[in-house]
């Protein structure tokens, strides 16, 4: 399938995203069931991409764009369980994995069911990230999960790396697996911060947005590429790249970081409803493949339905012996090493949410045919019907189930949205008190080349500009005491007014009252204005809010 085809399933997809949003379903599972069903029309031709496309081109601005929106405290704040997640839950799951693949595959060396375990390994937070968005999931749970999506890639990549190598006689940086992560982690962390670092230097000298976003558009692919190069890690050199510029990024213009918001939104959307219609697309082809392979088919599923299970299995048994240890350390009278920032019921919820995606159908499709003698790489086609059957059913089966676990376990925080006003409130005390700060430093400080009775009047209009919207603020609180029915009224009204303010002026362009150059400036304003009440509307109803 050329080109062409590709963008035709983005435009489908994007189609049927819509149509299960509006119906209040999963668009990842509405994707992947629709893409399969799809798979079986007589006559489809194969949408199959080369896995460097997908790990260079899919994954790096995805992994990037959260990156971005994933706070640096909180980063160092959830480390130990993203670690533990990203990592040590990875190699237990990929040695799980290997084990139950040798005990039912004889033939198959432990190298390349090694490489199955790494292929499997590693989840895919998007889908789970936006349920517990949608229903009011604490933060600190979507921020574990979106920290492990972080990091786990890296890991099982790394693993999967080791073990295809040790199959097929390639050499690698470092003959000990140990050197050989360590010096992924070190290299990937060091190309990506070094870009970032650069990338910051030129931007916060340029005063161009679209200059600034576009530069912001290379560097995931650049830090992924040049990692890579270096034999590092080129996932983490991504995400190290993500993190220091979305910490970094009050630094540059207010312009750059709206534009560079709704860029990278835009490109989330696209690159998400793709991957998760090439799944489903894959579905009829893999099975061909194994038909063509000479293996029984119902077998190989049989033997891909084992993997599924264990790979279901293995995350939350191991999340319940974490937890158990944790038990024992606070009973052991040592409170402050079983310390655990979430409960038993989140435990619960985060161990489920393991539902797998675009890296496992990527590593799946970067394992070599032949190994250096030329003989087939052993139990290929095994691995190829593993890694979709576990990807989609991962999705359909824990992806679909999440939103019932969610609300059966009652995981919301009823805490959460007092502490969220509460730090609102701080933020806006801080802002008023800077402003009043500054203009009483200027009132006292004037610019001798300005008339002082101008200069008054100036200070006076940008008090009451202050106040005015301090006024504001209050109303909405007000409304917000009052009850949710009343806030979503005074937000009704709002944008309202804003929508009538712009249908206004839209008519005087058309009857020529107005230049449409003027227009455009001036509705720049409605629009931030109008997205800051459809952004105090989405924070009200809990939804598309990134940790914090």
């Amino acid at each position: 399938m050329n080109g062409a085809g590709i963008l035709l399933v983005v435009i489908a997809g994007i189609a049927v995203t819509a149509v299960a949003s509006r119906r209040d379903l999963q668009a990842p599972l509405v994707l992947v069931t629709v893409g399969a069903a799809v798979s079986f029309v007589p006559g489809l031709p194969r949408l199959e991409l080369h896995p460097e496309i997908i790990l260079g081109v899919v994954l790096p601005p995805l992994l990037y764009s959260s990156a971005l929106r994933f706070p640096v405290p909180t980063f160092k704040r959830y480390l130990p369980s993203i670690l533990r997640l990203g990592i040590f839950t990875v190699l237990v799951t990929a040695f799980a994995v290997a084990w139950t693949a040798s005990a039912l595959v004889p033939a198959v060396v432990f190298g390349a069911a090694l490489a199955l375990g790494a292929v499997v390994a590693p989840t895919d937070a998007v889908s789970a990230v936006a349920v517990g968005q949608r229903l009011g999931l604490p933060k600190r749970v979507i921020a574990v999960l979106t920290g492990e999506g972080l990091v786990n890639d890296a890991t099982a990549l790394t693993l999967f790396t080791v073990a295809v190598s040790a199959v097929t006689g390639a050499h690698i940086l470092a003959d000990s697996p140990v050197l050989f992560f360590l010096y992924e982690v070190a290299g990937g962390l060091a190309v990506g911060l070094v870009l970032a670092y650069l990338v910051h230097l030129i931007r916060v000298r340029m005063y161009d947005s679209p200059l600034e976003t576009v530069l912001g558009l290379v560097l995931p692919f650049t830090a992924y590429l040049a990692a890579e190069e270096l034999h590092a890690s080129g996932v983490l050199a991504v995400v190290a790249a993500g993190l220091f510029l979305g910490h970094r990024a009050t630094d540059v213009s207010v312009g750059t970081r709206l534009q560079e918001r709704a860029v990278w939104k835009s490109i989330d959307v696209a690159l998400e409803t793709f991957v998760f219609a090439y799944m489903g697309l894959q579905f009829r082809f893999v099975l061909d493949d194994v038909r063509e392979a000479g293996i029984d088919l119902r077998r190989a599923l049989l033997g891909a339905l084992v993997v599924l299970l264990v790979v279901m299995l293995v995350r939350p048994l191991w999340g319940l012996l974490h937890w158990g240890r944790r038990a024992l350390v606070r009973r052991a009278g040592h409170e402050r090493l079983g310390r655990d920032p979430m409960s038993f019921r989140e435990h619960v919820v985060v161990a489920w949410a393991g539902m797998r995606g675009v890296v496992t159908l990527a590593a799946a499709g970067g394992v070599p045919f032949t190994v250096a003698s030329g003989d087939p790489f052993p139990g290929r086609e095994m691995i190829q019907i593993c890694a979709l059957i576990v990807a989609v059913g991962t999705l359909l089966i824990q992806g679909a189930t999440m939103p019932w676990l969610i609300r059966r376990l009652d995981v919301t925080d009823p805490y959460e949205r007092l502490r969220t006003e509460e730090q609102l409130a701080i933020a806006r005390r801080i802002s008023a008190e800077s402003s009043e700060k500054v203009l009483t430093e200027l009132a006292s400080d004037p610019p001798g080349d300005v008339d002082r009775e101008v200069y008054d009047k100036l200070l006076a209009k940008a008090h009451r500009v202050f106040r005015s919207r301090q006024e504001a603020q209050n109303v909405e609180d007000a409304a917000e005491d009052a009850g949710t029915r009343l806030a979503a009224l005074f937000d009704d009204i709002r944008l309202a007014a804003l929508r009538g303010r712009r249908e206004a002026l839209v008519a005087a362009r058309d009857r020529g009252e107005l230049d449409d150059e003027i227009l455009r400036d001036v509705l720049e304003g409605l629009d931030l204005e109008e997205a800051a009440v459809e952004e105090r509307i989405a924070r009200r109803n809990g939804e598309d809010m990134p940790p914090r």
